[in-house]
């Protein structure tokens, strides 16, 4: 009755702890330098005590958060994401306490696409955004050709039409 389906068992670059320390360490450092301004104008102005008693706290949550997110979670996140694709279906795993596993049947795959910001541009990767009816789903930091060749594989399989052509580029 029930379909046997193999766990995914794809891995994503390990560059990928890389490029997701470097994010959230300049969103991390600008989110401490907007609270640290906010302090000194706190201290500069002489608003209402309670303000810098907020501020200092909210500083020392960004630190921790800072610790956890820029030193841990990467590593993590590396290590326990796995995909699969076949002609059924794409799987999606993640997670290392809470387990999240994604089956997507290939015939509500509605588009494909790849994306890349500089910092992934940096260490040419990608992530591939799979889109349905009701969500879409990304495969984080694939290497550019894998990436390239993984989204004409997923587009074949889900009788997806490329409207995305190249300047000269024929059908």
């Amino acid at each position: 009755m029930y379909i046997q389906i193999e766990e995914p068992t794809e891995k994503i670059s390990t560059a990928a702890v890389k490029v997701w320390r470097i994010s959230n360490t300049i969103g991390h450092g600008l989110a401490l330098l907007i609270t640290g301004a906010l302090i000194v104008c706190s201290e500069m102005f002489d608003w209402f005590g309670w303000i810098s008693i907020i501020l200092y706290i909210l500083g020392g949550i960004i630190v921790l958060s800072s610790i956890y997110t820029i030193l841990i979670e990467p590593f993590f996140l590396q290590r326990t994401w796995r995909y699969k694709i076949d002609q059924q279906f794409v799987q999606l795993k993640h997670g290392k306490w809470y387990e999240k596993h994604t089956l997507i049947p290939m015939e509500k795959v509605e588009y494909v696409r790849t994306e890349q910001g500089p910092i992934m541009r940096r260490y040419a990767l990608y992530n591939i955004e799979i889109g349905t009816t009701t969500s879409n789903h990304v495969i984080p930091a694939i290497p550019s050709e894998e990436a390239q060749k993984l989204k004409a594989e997923i587009a074949t399989y889900a009788k997806i039409q490329d409207t995305d052509f190249v300047e000269g580029e024929r059908a």
